[in-house]
C-alpha cells in the first residue's frame, strides 16, 4: 500500500490524512516540554520506541513502571531512608508480595496480635503454599527468641500494633534477627516516617498501606515495600510486582503524591490531637482502659519514646466500662466520629472492631479502635463527651 504523498512516518503532513487518523495523531502529547508545579498524571499504558531501540527514561509498559509510580516509588524511599520501594495496588498486596518472596517451608513469626487480615491471608493462602507460621509476644524479646526455629526467614513486627497498640522493639529484635540471618520486616503505616523510621534501627524492609496517612484523604488505595538495600530479596519483590501485575494506577500514585505533600502536617496535627484525647479519655469513669503508647502506665511506653520521635501517632484503642453492646451504643452516639473501616484521613473515624474481624477475633468486645483526624481536639472531647452519657 502506498502511502498519502508528502507523507513521513514522523512528520505526517495533515492535510494529506483523512480525519480517523488525525484523530489519532492530533491527540499525541504536544506539550512534554512544559515544566508544570503539579506533576502531570501519565495514563499512557505503553511508550514509543526510538528509532534506536532505546526507550526514553527506561518506560516500555504500564505494568513494569509509568512516572507517577516511578515518582512515588523515590519519594517514600527517601522519606524511609531506603534504598529502593515498590508501590503495589493496595497494602495486602504489598504484604502478600513479601510472603511470597518466602520459599515453600520457610517459618514466619507474627505478632500474636498481628493484622487480622493478615492472619486471614497466612491462614487461607500461603499456609497452603506450604509457608509456616509461629504467633508470639512481638513485645517479649525472650519470647520471640524461643519461637525462632531453623527455617525461620522473617520477623514480621507491626509496632504500634493494630488495634491493640503493642510496641515492639525494633532495635532489639533486629539485632537478634541478624545474628540468625533473619529478615526483619515492620509494618510502619501507622507512625509514617513522620514518627519512626525502622530501616534506620536494623530492619531490612518496611510495608506500608499507602491508603492510609500517605493518601490521607480516604480516597485512594496504595501499597509499598521499601528496603534498606537494592539486593536480591529486592528484586524479587520487583519481579513479583510487574510479573503479579498488582500495580496501582497512575491516577492512584498521583493522588498518594498529592497526599505525601502534607503527610508532616496531618501526621502533627493528627498524633498532637491523640494524645490530648487519649489524656481525657483516661481519667473518665466509663472508660475502662486506654490503649496508647504515649500514656507514662503503658507497659512499653519507654521504648516507644525512644523509637518514635515528635509523638506516638494518631491511633488509639478504648476498652469501655461496659459490654458489647454499650460499647458499639457508644461509638455510634458519637457525632464527630464516622463509624467505618480504615484510618489515617483528615476525618475522624472509630470502629468496633470485633464485629468486623468476626467470631474467631481475638480482640477484647469492649474495644473500640479510633483514628483521629485534624478537626479541632477541644470538639472531639466534647462528642466523647456526649457520647459516653449512653452509658
Amino acid at each position: 500500500m502506498k502511502l498519502p504523498i508528502n507523507y513521513s512516518v514522523k512528520n505526517p503532513e495533515k492535510k494529506s490524512l483523512k480525519l480517523e487518523t488525525l484523530a489519532i495523531k492530533n491527540a499525541k502529547d504536544q506539550y512534554n516540554k512544559l515544566h508544570p508545579v503539579s506533576a502531570p498524571i501519565y495514563l499512557s499504558s505503553t511508550y514509543e520506541r526510538s528509532e534506536d531501540g532505546s526507550y526514553a527514561e527506561g518506560f516500555v509498559y504500564g505494568r513494569h513502571d509509568n512516572p507517577n509510580r516511578r515518582m512515588l516509588e523515590k519519594n517514600i524511599a527517601t522519606l524511609e531512608n531506603g534504598a529502593v520501594c515498590h508501590s503495589f495496588g493496595s497494602g495486602m498486596a504489598a504484604v502478600s508480595a513479601v510472603f511470597q518472596s518466602l520459599k515453600m517451608g520457610d517459618h514466619v513469626l507474627l505478632p500474636d496480635d498481628v493484622y487480622f487480615n493478615i492472619q486471614t491471608l497466612i491462614e487461607g493462602v500461603f499456609r497452603r503454599w506450604g509457608l509456616e507460621h509461629t504467633k508470639v509476644n512481638m513485645s517479649d524479646l525472650q519470647a520471640v527468641s524461643s519461637a525462632i526455629q531453623s527455617n525461620t526467614a522473617l520477623i514480621w513486627i507491626e509496632t504500634p500494633s493494630n488495634p491493640q497498640l503493642k510496641i515492639s522493639d525494633i532495635r532489639a529484635l533486629s539485632t537478634l534477627a541478624k545474628a540468625k540471618n533473619i529478615l526483619v520486616a515492620v509494618d510502619n503505616t501507622w507512625p509514617t516516617p513522620i514518627l519512626q523510621t525502622p530501616l534506620n534501627l536494623g530492619a531490612n524492609i518496611v510495608v506500608h498501606s499507602t491508603t492510609k496517612y500517605f493518601g490521607g484523604h480516604s480516597d485512594v488505595l496504595g501499597g509499598c515495600v521499601v528496603f534498606k538495600e537494592k539486593d536480591e530479596h529486592a528484586e524479587r519483590i520487583k519481579l513479583i510486582q510487574t510479573h503479579g501485575g498488582g500495580i496501582p494506577a497512575p491516577f492512584d500514585c498521583w493522588l498518594i503524591a498529592r497526599g505525601i505533600q502534607t503527610l508532616h502536617l496531618r501526621v502533627t496535627k493528627q498524633t498532637e490531637n491523640a494524645q490530648k484525647l487519649a489524656d481525657w479519655l483516661v481519667e473518665h469513669p466509663r472508660i475502662h482502659r486506654v490503649l496508647y503508647p504515649g500514656l507514662k502506665y503503658h507497659p512499653n511506653h519507654q521504648i516507644a519514646a525512644q523509637q518514635m520521635h515528635g509523638g506516638f501517632g494518631a491511633m488509639l484503642s478504648v476498652l469501655i466500662d461496659g459490654d458489647e453492646t454499650q460499647t458499639v451504643k457508644v461509638s455510634t452516639q458519637l457525632q464527630l466520629f464516622t463509624t467505618a473501616t480504615s484510618l489515617g484521613g483528615v476525618e475522624s473515624l472509630i470502629e468496633h472492631r470485633k464485629s468486623v474481624e468476626g467470631p474467631s477475633s481475638q480482640t477484647p468486645a469492649n474495644l473500640l479502635r479510633i483514628s483521629i483526624g485534624i478537626e479541632n481536639i477541644a470538639d472531639l472531647i466534647s462528642d466523647w463527651e456526649q457520647a459516653l452519657m449512653v452509658i
